[in-house]
């Protein structure tokens, strides 16, 4: 070979060697992320994300077991085990046993050592990332030794309060102190203890709380960990249980009924308007007289007598004065006589600005009462004959037909000298106004035809469930709703016995049932999570509550229990309405019993009890108890032949 050939090629191949040797020494670290996180390789990551992977990306294949000795990750002095694995040649993951911690400056050191598959090396790199600080959570809540599984409201909590926090981080007992707070009647204060690596607290009240009330524990958003990690906020709503001691003496329930009829026909009695003996509308109404509860009042005052609550004597003096009244002094419209009275004069009290004449229900509700109390008195009897007279009189002037509105086939509930027909409210059905239909029909003088019935308050079949509808298991044949208030099953019923009544449309005694036991389970259910509401405490309809007045039902359910309701649904649903009844009157006697028998209403979520007593709530209780016990008042309006062809024209069975 020529010499200037031999060193051209000898200086190819060093320079190719040298070349080969840069390129050994040339692995870098290109990338490194947590997770999908990029860290920086020249600064600290700031708020690096806790529940995620190393990855490191090189450029070049490495030597997975140089990799193993050369890689560390501390904590300040502490250093991290991990584990490794090769995703692909130019690649590692490093997976921290147990996860990173939060709110902690991690240190990845690549030492000496570290090296590629063609022997290059890379430079001993640091990377440093500090983790996101954490949120504090509440992980588990043990309410009275039970552990949350619904934080919306606790009903029937020991009123010796214990609950214990299982916290995500550690905390401090004195921040826990500043942001704890139990708040509800009392003001009760509480005592906190931290234990299990300041990670577990235990909360007690310092006193007994009070019975039956609603109490909330709320943590602050202003709480944090012990490291400053943020806190979102949290609180419970708490119902402690009522005292189950009973505030009176235990007696039979036979007993129980017979002192609640008592005490509750009293209304009807020693509260009567002093001159027309017919029934105040409330407690509080004054000279205000009620046409429908008054109705009521007459029944009750033939279970006073039956019960021998007063003399026969002084029931036949009462029925005189209140008959006579009635005929004498009392306004009619048509032979109707409007929702409310001047127990005195006699004049009609507007229920409403144009609700000042004839109210057909009312009426019918008061005729209802009239029929049963004649068909209990004695026509051999001089004084009680007169009072049937005078029944007869006042049940032969009611013109119900001039209530179709010039012979609409349907039946009319209001009628005014000043508003003629205004109000416009057709009477149809399903609601309390049955018997309305079935004595304007059974009237020997003003009646009406089936057409009425069967085109108005049947709406040519429209009352009658299209398809089955079934609430709680039970179904009824009128109405597609939950079967609105509870009085719809009483009012018409007081006389007129479901037991065995069936039309077209329906089987009388099954929609009854079913209506009081769909109420019942509704407030069982309590979907609403209202304090009290309970399987032996229930019972919606129209009352009084703590706004004023309503219908309560099912689909309107305010938070109000009516104990007429639960107490005068006792022949539909006997065990149902027993446990209400022993509940109303041991448990809450205290504060729910008063000179007139249970009062109207209450509501345990808004801290209320009604101080009222309404006619047409008390009057049911003693009549339907009644029927309950001996079927009194369904036998004697039964009886009226009347009744029996009114029941026959409509095509009812009986």
């Amino acid at each position: 070979m020529k010499p200037l050939v031999y060193f051209t090629v000898l200086f190819l191949l060093l320079h190719s060697s040298c070349k080969q040797q840069d390129e050994v020494e040339a692995l870098r670290l290109e990338n490194a992320f947590l997770g999908d996180v990029a860290l920086k390789l020249e600064a600290i990551t700031e708020d690096a994300p806790v529940d995620r992977s190393l990855s490191l990306v090189f450029s070049a294949a490495i030597n997975q077991s140089s990799a193993e000795d050369a890689l560390t990750l501390t904590t300040g002095i502490d250093e991290v085990d991990f584990t490794l694995s090769f995703p692909s040649p130019h690649s590692l993951t490093l997976r921290p046993t147990g996860g990173l911690q939060h709110a902690t400056l991690y240190t990845l050191q690549i030492q000496d050592g570290f090296s590629g598959t063609e022997g290059q090396q890379l430079t001993p790199t640091t990377i440093q990332f500090r983790t996101i600080r954490g949120e504090l959570v509440i992980q588990k809540v043990v309410l009275n030794g039970q552990s949350l599984t619904n934080e919306f409201r606790q009903t029937d909590v020991a009123r010796d309060l214990e609950v214990v926090f299982d916290f995500s981080v550690p905390v401090s007992v004195e921040d826990l102190e500043q942001n704890l707070k139990l708040s509800g009647a009392g003001s009760p204060s509480i005592s906190i203890s931290i234990s299990e690596n300041e990670q577990k607290a235990s909360v007690a009240s310092s006193s007994t709380l009070a019975e039956w009330n609603l109490y909330e524990l709320s943590l602050s958003d202003d709480f944090t960990g012990l490291e400053g990690e943020p806190f979102g906020g949290w609180s419970l709503e708490l119902v402690t249980e009522l005292d189950s001691t009973p505030v009176f003496p235990e007696m039979t329930d036979d007993e129980l009924l017979t002192l609640i009829q008592q005490q509750t026909f009293k209304y009807f009695w020693d509260f009567a308007h002093p001159v027309s003996g017919l029934a105040r509308e409330r407690n509080t109404s004054g000279e205000t007289v009620t046409t429908g509860g008054s109705g009521f009042g007459l029944m009750a005052i033939l279970v006073g007598i039956e019960r021998g609550f007063i003399t026969r004597a002084a029931g036949v003096e009462r029925l005189q004065t209140i008959v006579n009244f009635l005929a004498d002094k009392a306004e009619r419209f048509h032979g109707v006589w409007p929702h409310w009275l001047n127990g005195t004069t006699g004049k009609t009290r507007p229920f409403s600005t144009k609700d000042d004449g004839g109210d057909l229900v009312e009426t019918s509700f008061l005729m209802q009462g009239l029929l049963t109390v004649r068909q209990y008195l004695d026509a051999t009897d001089t004084e009680e004959a007169s009072i049937i007279a005078t029944i007869n009189q006042l049940w032969h002037g009611v013109e119900w037909e001039w209530y179709t509105k010039g012979g609409e086939n349907v039946l009319y509930w209001h009628w005014s000298e000043t508003y003629d027909w205004e109000m416009n409210h057709k009477i149809q059905g399903w609601n309390e106004s049955l018997i309305t239909y079935v004595l304007a029909a059974a009237s020997p003088t003003h009646g009406i035809s089936k057409e009425v019935y069967t085109q108005g308050w049947a709406r040519g079949g429209n009352m009658v469930n299209g398809q089955s509808v079934s609430h709680f298991g039970y179904t009824m044949p009128l109405r597609s709703d939950r079967g609105g208030p509870l009085f719809f099953s009483h009012y018409s019923f007081f006389g007129l016995d479901p037991r065995n009544l069936i039309d077209q449309y329906a089987n009388y005694w099954d929609q009854n049932v079913n209506h009081s036991k769909i109420n019942h389970a509704y407030c069982a259910a309590n979907p609403k999570q209202y304090i009290g509401y309970k399987s032996y405490c229930w019972g919606l309809t129209a009352s009084d509550n703590h706004e004023g007045y309503n219908a309560h039902s099912p689909d309107n359910d305010l938070g109000v229990i009516t104990p007429t309701a639960a107490v005068s649904s006792i022949p539909y649903t006997p065990e149902e309405s027993m446990a209400a009844i022993r509940h109303f009157y041991y448990i809450m006697g205290d504060e729910l019993w008063g000179e007139y028998g249970f009062y109207d209403a209450f509501n345990v979520t808004e801290n209320w009890t009604a101080s009222s007593y309404l006619a047409i709530d008390q009057g049911p209780i003693v009549i339907m108890i009644e029927n309950y016990r001996t079927g009194l008042l369904w036998e004697l309006f039964m009886s009226a032949p009347e009744v029996q062809d009114g029941l026959d024209i409509l095509g009812f069975t009986y």
